[in-house]
């Protein structure tokens, strides 16, 4: 696997690529890999004919008090997980690589980004979406991968790639999960033993949500008003617990078919965050 740092490094092996007529997948990550990272790499390397990865801790999404300077940081460990899954290229930039001294340019898109996470997190998705249009400028991929758990993060990125017309596949791909149901997150080792106990339960207020969804005994406002009873009991702090269009994540209506659950929650000082996708007759 090659490694490179600078983004001259980079579009030189993009450019031979390119020039062999050879396809590239890009699968943008912050490191401290786990298995959902790495099957991100497995069906890359099934849609293309190289994958790049990149590791970033990507500071302009991190807000005021949150955890950019304890976010675990990896790298050796990354390189070998990497190497093993048969990547072709790590990109692994430094700040001063990404973001020019004078840099002014941020890449927003409004409401999505202002929806969910975006209230108890104002300017993350901006810091998402620019550093996300950036390794797209900087790889040129046809095709580029992430995870479904992130899901409001997944729907930004291909709202943005809609709209301002970028040449690139945007592949969301299953949550890979604990055996207890948890989803697998980087921010999962900040979790004590005991709240790996209960971290599950946010999982499982999901889809009984679902079930109850289908059932279509309760009205919408209802089912959210229990589950988020459920988890404050249970010792999460909420955020929200929303029933949504998959499409906009707004609110969705007794109409709608296609709808996304979405939950986020505090555990002890572990935020998490997790969805379940659906359809409904």
């Amino acid at each position: 696997m090659q490694i490179t740092k600078t983004v001259n490094e980079l579009r030189t092996t993009i450019k031979e690529w390119r020039s062999a007529g050879l396809t590239i997948a890009l699968v943008p990550t912050m490191g401290n890999l786990h298995a959902g990272h790495l099957k991100l790499v497995e069906k890359a390397r099934q849609t293309a004919d190289k994958v790049v990865v990149s590791i970033f801790v990507n500071p302009i999404q991190f807000g005021i008090g949150e955890d950019f300077d304890k976010y675990p940081r990896t790298e050796q460990q990354d390189i070998e997980q990497l190497t093993s899954a048969e990547a072709d290229l790590l990109f692994l930039p430094s700040v001063a690589e990404m973001y020019l001294a004078d840099a002014k340019t941020i890449v927003t898109v409004t409401a999505l980004s202002e929806l969910h996470c975006g209230v108890f997190r104002p300017g993350h998705f901006a810091g998402v979406a620019t550093v996300v249009c950036k390794l797209f400028n900087m790889a040129q991929p046809d095709q580029a991968l992430f995870g479904l758990k992130d899901f409001q993060q997944l729907a930004v990125i291909r709202k943005m790639v809609w709209d301002l017309n970028m040449p690139v596949e945007i592949i969301g791909v299953e949550t890979v999960r604990e055996a207890s149901g948890l989803a697998m997150s980087s921010r999962n080792g900040y979790l004590t033993a005991a709240e790996k106990t209960i971290a599950p339960l946010l999982y499982r207020a999901l889809r009984e949500a679902k079930k109850a969804v289908l059932k279509s005994q309760r009205s919408f406002s209802e089912i959210e008003e229990q589950a988020l009873k459920g988890l404050l009991e249970a010792g999460f702090q909420p955020d929200y617990f929303s029933i949504c269009r998959a499409g906009d994540l707004t609110l969705a209506t007794s109409d709608d078919t296609h709808l996304v659950i979405l939950a986020a929650a505090k555990l002890g000082t572990t935020r998490l965050i997790d969805n379940l996708v659906f359809f409904r007759k």
